[in-house]
């Protein structure tokens, strides 16, 4: 039952995720910079700074959880998060030319597929005496594999999505549609995306060992990817803020509280995904195949969601049936690889 619970705990996390651009289409006469380092300050700053304090006991603090670790694994954990950034900043271009349900789609499988295996892998490079390898067993592979067909089942309906519109019912759906294009960044993303999970297994030691509940043992490493992330992030935005001229969004008084509580939102929701995952594992530590693969699954059921958001944002709209039914196939192959490793 607990089990259950944990996968619930995820799944409610991926739908909040597939959720977040929603509230994004609210915010007025701001450029695409703006509005997106605003809501990455509460996405990858505020929010996982008070979730990383969740994982201190009383008596402690984050400044001696940092000190008290190793150097090594915080600056590598950081620098993931950095990595990471850069997949963050191509998952949005891949939803702007290929929209929500097919952008996340092709980005995330990716990104679930590489994150599960980088981890392990990299981690037995620096630390071979951990025997990180040993985590991908045959279920985990089988995990990860059935994603990956889900998702390129979703990447076919895709491609006939694209071969059967005009291209005036593409742009009617999603504005920039550019299959190719979208692809090709859309790949990008999900492999610099991957860097998340690669993180959290460098972080995965940072916390108070017994004394830090074990739903909430992730969320100083989550704090971490996401802060290296936010330094890349505003890199880029502040940099286009200055070639475009948008300093002045900041200072629009009449659009400034709509666009901020938007932002807010649509950051709690981003954020939502990687605490659900933290207090979901924390059900799941009965199952070591489950606790490696938590982060593919979590990326599955966001790929489910987000296409879920594509039907009702009409973006399939005007598809085949055919089309439409090797979409429903794809996300139901994915739904099955949330739950398939524990059945073997």
């Amino acid at each position: 039952m607990e089990i259950i619970f944990g996968l619930l705990i995820i799944a409610i996390g991926a739908f909040c995720q597939s959720s977040c651009y929603v509230p994004i289409n609210k915010i007025k006469d701001w450029s695409w910079e703006s509005y997106w380092i605003v809501q990455g300050v509460f996405a990858w700053l505020i929010l996982p700074l008070l979730g990383a304090m969740l994982a201190v006991p009383a008596g402690h603090s984050l400044c001696e959880l940092f000190s008290m670790s190793s150097s090594f694994n915080l600056w590598m954990t950081m620098l993931f998060g950095v990595l990471w950034g850069v997949g963050g900043l191509t998952f949005g271009l891949s939803m702007r030319y290929l929209g929500v349900a097919l952008g996340q789609s092709i980005a995330l499988g990716t990104c679930a597929g590489l994150g599960t295996i980088m981890g392990p892998v990299l981690l037995n490079i620096f630390f071979p005496e951990l025997n990180a390898l040993e985590s991908l067993t045959f279920a985990v592979i089988l995990g990860v594999a059935v994603t990956l067909v889900g998702i390129a089942i979703i990447g076919v309906a895709g491609s006939m999505k694209a071969a059967s519109l005009s291209e005036e019912e593409k742009k009617a759906a999603v504005k920039d549609f550019n299959f190719p294009k979208g692809l090709a960044i859309a790949l990008l993303a999900g492999f610099m995306s991957g860097c998340f999970n690669v993180g959290l297994e460098f972080g995965k030691e940072i916390n108070f060992g017994d004394l830090t509940p074990d739903m909430y043992k992730t969320l100083p490493a989550t704090f971490l990817v996401t802060l290296g992330g936010f330094v890349t992030n505003a890199i880029y935005c502040f940099f286009q803020n200055n070639k475009n001229g948008t300093w002045g969004d900041y200072k629009k008084g009449n659009v400034w509280l709509n666009n901020v509580v938007f932002c807010a939102l649509a950051g709690a929701l981003w954020y939502s995904q990687f605490f659900g995952l933290s207090l979901g594992k924390g059900f799941l530590t009965e199952s070591p195949t489950l606790m490696t693969l938590s982060f593919c699954i979590l990326m599955a059921l966001n790929v489910v969601f987000s296409n879920v958001w594509g039907i009702i944002l009409n973006e399939w709209k005007g598809c085949s049936q055919k089309t439409i039914t090797v979409l429903v196939i794809g996300i139901i192959v994915l739904i099955i690889s949330s739950f398939l490793p524990q059945l073997i």
